[in-house]
């Protein structure tokens, strides 16, 4: 494994860890998400540098779209459950109660 493989893959393992380990606030669960993002599109981005292949150019720009989708997904529903439960912590909320 080499050390460029090794920061991607502790960087992704560090995001979903943060992510099931830490989740008392949505702004820290999204960022999490967002840095398991970006050390994917990142080792995307170099594995399909490496392979020098043009089947495979696309892959990290799909990956970087989905994931601005993804943000601006999440920072609406951050914004809109501030709005109505006051807080962004993930205990008050409830999706058994709407």
């Amino acid at each position: 494994m080499t050390p460029v493989h090794f920061s991607f893959t502790t960087a992704f393992i560090l995001g979903l860890m943060g992510l099931a380990f830490h989740r008392t606030h949505l702004l820290s669960a999204l960022l999490c998400l967002e840095g398991m993002m970006l050390s994917l599109f990142i080792a995307l981005a170099l594995w399909t540098l490496q392979f020098e292949s043009t089947s495979f150019s696309t892959a990290p720009m799909l990956l970087l779209a989905f994931s601005a989708c993804e943000a601006s997904t999440g920072l609406a529903l951050l914004v809109a459950t501030a709005r109505t439960h006051g807080t962004d912590r993930l205990q008050n909320l409830n999706l058994l109660q709407c």
